[in-house]
């Protein structure tokens, strides 16, 4: 069962949130009122899916006590609005520099981010061809992005700047120059989100086309 449909992993999950240093398993099944085998169950999954890691046994005066704690990847299970702040900070880039150059100013961000990602790629010997390496890392940044049988084109079907890019469209220009950069190749940006369409198409021309 998924983390969203499990009512007690989340609960779980909550507790140690709030308990830094960690607890028993004990202490879990007194809290959740579940039993010991659900705990280590659901301890088991979370664990298996990095949210949850083993820390220091904990001595009780017989048989030392297994503490788990939250991981970082376990944290981020948990809503973390980043929007808003996002909004305030593109509102400030354009009110300061103007439309124009806010644009540019995250276009080149965007080849900055595309260069860092390129020289990644060029440095791993097991790095499947440029676009579907492209496609992997947005699928793991939220963009439940694919790549097309032919390699050419991206199909993204959540967009992580969506609330972004309703009301600043330009924000589109960091993932065009990103994807560029990282590709080596020019990129038509087909459908769009934000403009309507039911997902964001990048479509990848060949090098002799561009």
């Amino acid at each position: 069962m998924s983390f969203e449909l499990d009512t007690t992993q989340h609960a779980l999950l909550r507790l140690l949130l709030h308990n830094k240093d960690g607890l028993t398993v004990d202490a879990l099944m007194g809290a959740l009122g579940v039993s010991r085998n659900a705990v280590r169950q659901h301890l088991a999954v979370l664990e298996r899916d990095g949210a949850v890691a083993r820390g220091p046994t904990r001595p009780t005066g017989g048989r030392p006590e297994q503490v788990y704690r939250i991981t970082p990847a376990g944290q981020e299970r948990f809503p973390r609005r980043y929007s808003w702040f996002a909004e305030m900070l593109i509102g400030a880039l354009r009110d300061r520099l103007g439309d124009k150059a806010a644009g540019e100013s995250l276009s080149q961000m965007g080849r900055t981010v595309g260069k860092e990602m390129a020289s990644q790629f060029a440095r791993s010997e097991t790095s499947p061809p440029r676009v579907e390496a492209i496609a992997q890392e947005m699928a793991e940044l939220g963009y439940e992005a694919q790549v097309s049988a032919d390699g050419d084109q991206i199909d993204a079907q959540n967009c992580v700047f969506h609330r972004l890019a309703m009301k600043y469209p330009d924000v589109c220009r960091f993932d065009l120059a990103l994807l560029a950069t990282a590709s080596g190749r020019k990129v038509e940006h087909r459908a769009c989100m934000a403009k309507g369409d039911a997902a964001c198409t990048f479509y990848f021309t060949k090098k002799r086309e561009a």
